[in-house]
């Protein structure tokens, strides 16, 4: 049986240019890496409109090793080309945390792949190497201050350096220089935000005003303290020039894929940039894009984050499950999972039952929600059977996707009832300032207390003294009424802890550039640690030739 890997280098790749002609972009705008990775110009957006419709494909709460939404969202793409319709996805770029970590990596899975696998989970064109030296270009030039007199009178330093892998030790660290010591921490870079940044511009003039009023400190006089105030903002643009551009490759089966920015979605906001996006909605009738790990986080974020400042919604939402998974919610161990258990498939589906209502009801209006039970080598019968009764049962659309097996036609009853489904809701009223599920005037507290009421069902919302004097801080320098930014495990509907009707606020934290306050929960890290076998144990380079990712 061929890996990913396998599939990914034997696959028969157009040339770049070739799949930008397929999606409408002429040669002038193409900055080809190679033969089949690209940049496209900005440039290309004039005169462009984005009116593709956009499929949202997100999941249940996951296991460890994930669920295939990735594949899933790459194999409803194809599919969809496959029935003959023009279309594009949307993608984050993979980072080296959890490629050198659990996973191995993050461009779909057997037939239904991004590729250049192995290029687009290494270095890909350089963007988020791009972003960790602006990041800590901004760390630099604030020591660099305070050392030469500290003319902005910085008290409290709020910036953090960061870097692209997945490192503990980071988490505390003590700076020192002569007598100036720093007790202060690393983020991962997907995390940081300048990522958060990068990924919701529209535009290098956007993106100039929100790396300029990004906070980096507090002053004696207990005002914040910008990077503009530093007089870096330029320097830090330069950084980013061409990292900005959305990046084009192609899935195994040549439907144009826009890959770019890559925020976690259990520390940061989870989706792919604005540009990408938008861009995409450009080339093609239809558009797949995903955010990350389980509809409460990535979904809620897409909608009320990204979708709100970027004047978008979704068409169509995908939720993705699958038995291993629902059998974990059921309370099956992960050693059992290959155990045939309808029974425990039961117990579990509650979970999908529980995000599907949610995307039908929390936003402010509805749209189309199907589930995709994606397989696995050791789905049974009778479990399919036990999951199929009960999406019957509770009045949800489902298909059952093959795609990691079957590639273009492994989701292709899907994609036929998506665009159905699309068409039939296409009369319903569509205002997508009024999509969001809440209003940035209730202020940031009720905010906090909606999402985790409405995403999370907690009935107990607890404020350690930390968060509290934090956000009594935001509210007295007029951050009161930005978004919310949830930051929790991704593995539970609650923050992890055994009561399951509370959420436990620890910390918040302030994006002024990305324009959203990062909520901090239970024991949640903005850097991660490497597992006890890492895949960096088994990646290595063979004749030329990457082996052992995933």
């Amino acid at each position: 049986m061929l890996s990913d890997l396998d599939i990914s280098q034997n696959a028969v790749k157009k040339h770049i240019f070739e799949i930008a002609a397929s999606a409408g972009i002429d040669e002038k705008f193409v900055e080809p890496y190679g033969r089949e990775k690209a940049k496209i110009s900005l440039e290309f957006f004039n005169g462009r409109k984005p009116d593709a419709k956009l499929i949202l494909v997100t999941a249940i709460n996951p296991t460890k090793a994930g669920e295939g939404k990735t594949t899933c969202a790459i194999g409803l793409a194809d599919s969809l080309a496959a029935i003959g319709k023009k279309t594009a996805i949307a993608l984050r770029e993979p980072s080296l945390g959890p490629v050198f970590g659990l996973k191995g990596g993050a461009t779909g899975g057997g037939h239904a792949q991004v590729v250049p696998m192995e290029d687009i989970n290494l270095h890909f064109t350089g963007d988020i190497h791009a972003i960790t030296s602006a990041n800590n270009l901004i760390a630099a030039c604030i020591d660099n201050h305070i050392h030469f007199g500290n003319e902005l009178r910085i008290e409290k330093v709020t910036f953090k350096r960061c870097m692209d892998i997945s490192d503990r030790m980071l988490r505390d660290v003590t700076t020192r220089f002569k007598d100036e010591v720093r007790e202060d921490s690393f983020n991962i870079t997907v995390a940081s935000e300048i990522m958060a940044v990068f990924c919701l511009a529209d535009s290098i003039e956007d993106l100039r005003k929100r790396i300029g009023r990004i906070v980096v400190g507090i002053n004696t006089a207990g005002v914040p303290v910008t990077v503009d105030d530093l007089g870096i903002t330029g320097a830090v643009i330069v950084l980013l020039k061409d990292a900005v551009k959305p990046n084009l490759v192609q899935t195994v089966y040549h439907t144009p894929a826009f890959i770019h920015g890559g925020p976690f979605a259990n520390i940061a906001h989870g989706c792919n940039s604005v540009l990408a996006t938008k861009m995409a909605m450009c080339c093609a009738d239809y558009v797949v894009t995903e955010a990350g790990f389980g509809a409460d986080l990535g979904a809620e974020k897409f909608v009320d984050i990204k979708c709100r400042m970027a004047g978008l919604a979704p068409d169509a939402i995908v939720v993705v499950a699958t038995l291993r998974a629902l059998k974990m919610h059921g309370g099956m161990e992960k050693k059992d999972l290959s155990i045939n258990s309808p029974d425990a498939v039961e117990k579990g589906f509650e979970n999908l039952n529980t995000h599907i209502r949610h995307m039908r009801k929390n936003f402010g209006y509805s749209v189309p929600v199907r589930a995709a039970l994606n397989l696995f080598p050791s789905d049974t019968g009778e479990e399919i059977t036990a999951f199929s009764r009960l999406c019957k049962e509770n009045e949800i659309g489902f298909d059952i996707v093959s795609s990691h097996r079957d590639g273009k036609q492994g989701a292709v009853s899907l994609a036929e009832n998506i665009v159905r489904e699309i068409a039939e809701n296409a009369a319903a009223p569509k205002d997508a300032a009024a999509f969001p599920s809440y209003s940035l005037e209730n202020g940031l507290e009720a905010n906090i207390r909606t999402v985790c009421k409405k995403f999370y069902e907690a009935e107990n919302i607890i404020f350690s003294d930390k968060a509290r004097a934090r956000l009594d801080e935001l509210v007295r320098l007029g951050y009161d009424h930005v978004p919310v930014c949830m930051a929790k495990t991704p593995y539970a509907l609650n923050d992890g802890s055994e009561d399951k009707n509370s959420m436990h606020i620890q910390d918040i934290a302030l994006s002024a550039g990305a324009g959203f306050a990062v909520i901090l929960t239970g024991d949640i890290m903005t850097m991660p640690g490497l597992p006890r076998s890492p895949m960096a144990n088994v990646i290595d380079l063979a004749d030329g030739k990457v082996v052992g990712m995933m």
